[in-house]
């Protein structure tokens, strides 16, 4: 096939609303939920994040491959999302750098997506009717056709997918010689997580998701971390189990978006689905102690709901809230060395407004 020819291609929503462009990536079908983020350059990062399985994302950003990708930029082992819709899509790219052009990258991670659509349009269509599923394809134009293939795709609602993109086996990283280990629960980690970690001097064992905490209590780590990943946490009563052990035994604990969420119903609290959710790199976050606002990276279609958090307040300090909504973006407990936030402090690409986390919970490490 001719590297510049342009194959149609339909984005059909679940409320039937269509739009026709052209291919780029694979040939084929993918469906999902849709969603959008409005970050402006780190595409590569977005699209290898695990939090972003299962999900079609639309790029807000008007151009789209215009530096193409290097593997050293990759969050895990391939591109987690489920397909790609951009407005102007870049064949060509021209970052020194960079391995590969993103089409290319696309193609070898069979991802289908579609560009030269108003994704203007489509996020305020979003906007206004919330998160939906919905489906690409570029080999079938037929619309009843694809309805009947939307028809049988899940709702997010009720999702559990951190054990479809977990790690199959525990592994170690970082300093062999560090002062500290940390055990570190695969939910969909993303790897620059692990490198803020590990520039703590601190030893990683990863786990996969549902590893019981007696079987990581036997590397006796001196803390616990519960990473970002994708889907519902109401599901996960493994994960929220292991929480409450580590709870019960008063040791060092930090989570970050799914695990964030996981420490909530651990402690009893509820969480919601949101109309759209929150995914770029300029949200809002006022640090409640501080009395700062800081720019965050945050990618999540849960929350934390705030009225179940009123019948805690005397074991929960609300830390952090979002200044565009008000929802909960980080809490952590009087009584026990844990805490947790919604958004990304590790913020690669974006602002290090919130990096300090991670001194945090060294700092809870020594108590």
């Amino acid at each position: 096939m001719n590297y510049f020819k342009k194959v149609p291609a339909v984005l059909l929503l679940e409320d039937g609303q269509a739009y026709h462009g052209y291919s780029i990536g694979g040939i084929g079908t993918s469906a999902g939920e849709i969603c959008f983020n409005t970050g402006m350059t780190g595409y590569q990062e977005i699209f290898s994040d695990p939090s972003y399985f299962g999900q079609l994302l639309v790029m807000t950003n008007a151009h789209i491959g215009n530096y193409g990708t290097l593997a050293d930029d990759q969050e895990s082992k391939g591109m987690k999302i489920s397909g790609l819709i951009c407005k102007n899509f870049s064949q060509l790219y021209s970052r020194k750098q960079a391995d590969q052009s993103l089409n290319q990258s696309l193609i070898d991670n069979h991802i289908i997506g579609i560009s030269d659509v108003d994704t203007r349009a489509i996020v305020r269509h979003i906007r206004n009717k919330g998160a939906m599923n919905a489906i690409i394809s570029s080999e079938d134009q037929d619309i009843e056709s694809l309805k009947n293939k939307l028809a049988k795709i899940p709702s997010m609602n009720g999702l559990e997918l951190a054990t479809s993109v977990c790690t199959k086996e525990a592994y170690s990283y970082g300093p062999d010689t560090a002062t500290y280990k940390i055990a570190v629960l695969d939910l969909g980690v993303k790897t620059s997580i692990l490198k803020n970690l590990a520039a703590l001097h601190f030893q990683l064992k990863v786990f996969p998701a549902k590893t019981t905490f007696q079987e990581m209590q036997q590397w006796q780590p001196d803390g616990y971390f519960f990473s970002n990943g994708p889907g519902d946490p109401a599901p996960l009563d493994f994960a929220i189990e292991t929480a409450r052990h580590i709870l019960d035994a008063d040791i060092a604990f930090f989570g970050i978006c799914l695990g964030h969420q996981v420490l909530a119903r651990a402690l009893g609290l509820d969480t919601f689905k949101m109309h759209h959710g929150h995914r770029g790199a300029n949200h809002p976050v006022l640090n409640l102690e501080t009395g700062r606002s800081e720019i965050t990276t945050q990618n999540h279609g849960f929350a934390v709901d705030a009225n179940s958090l009123k019948p805690f307040s005397n074991q929960i300090i609300l830390t952090h809230q979002n200044l565009n909504d008000q929802t909960i973006e980080g809490f952590r407990l009087k009584n026990r060395k844990a805490f947790s936030v919604q958004f990304h402090p590790e913020a690669s690409p974006g602002p290090h407004d919130s990096s300090y986390l991670f001194e945090q919970f060294k700092q809870y490490l020594t108590q």
